[in-house]
């Protein structure tokens, strides 16, 4: 797997995850990647993190999807109870951080438009 300093050097972005240790964070991507379920990655997030850790981490998708989707920060705040500077932090990675939410959201509305084609 290529690192930061690779892809820094090709003129690529540092990504601040490269950070933690090389083989770490490779094994723990390969185990999130080995669930084959909803059920399943239901069950290793409420194994692996806190509650408090899983709310935080979906109220900054949903910020995110939220901001991506052009709502205001006033919708925003109001509908995830996120602070308006949760929403500043989650706004900073979304417009210019490794395009990822991007990526995600088009991959997902792509999804959506299959199942729905499948239904006609």
């Amino acid at each position: 797997v290529e690192r930061s300093l690779d892809r820094f050097l090709e003129g690529a972005l540092i990504l601040q995850i490269d950070k933690i240790e090389a083989k770490m964070i490779d094994e723990f991507f390969d185990g999130i990647l080995a669930l084959e379920s909803k059920e399943e990655c239901f069950a290793f997030f409420d194994d692996l993190l806190t509650l408090n850790e899983n709310k935080t981490i979906i109220q900054r998708y949903q910020v995110a999807k939220m901001l991506y989707e052009k709502k205001t920060y006033q919708t925003i705040e109001k509908e995830t109870h996120a602070s308006t500077a949760t929403i500043a932090r989650v706004k900073r990675s979304l417009f210019d951080g490794n395009n990822s939410y991007d990526m995600l959201f088009k991959r997902i509305e792509q999804a959506n438009k299959l199942t729905e084609n499948e239904e006609e």
